[in-house]
């Protein structure tokens, strides 16, 4: 099965990989690559069925990215010595 990994969207980008719907935990995880230990998995709302939901959720993803930066700049604006 073909899936959309966010996991690291605002790292590396959204990944497309092969993989499969592990029936461990309920079926919210999907597996894929191997790493030479195992392979990677992908939990909840980091993988996606469709490239147009990966593409909305790094969205969403990028934008609290920045709404955090932006408080953090504030709150190191407001310090002095």
């Amino acid at each position: 099965m073909k899936a959309w990994i966010t996991k690291y969207a605002l790292t590396v980008g959204i990944q497309e990989v092969e993989g499969k719907v592990s029936d461990i935990g309920g079926g919210g995880m999907f597996c894929y690559g191997n790493v030479g230990y195992g392979n990677q998995t992908a939990h909840g709302e980091d993988w996606h069925k469709t490239r147009e939901a990966a593409v909305k959720r790094a969205e969403k993803m990028r934008v609290a990215k920045i709404a955090a930066l932006r408080k953090s700049i504030a709150k190191l604006e407001k310090m002095t010595w």
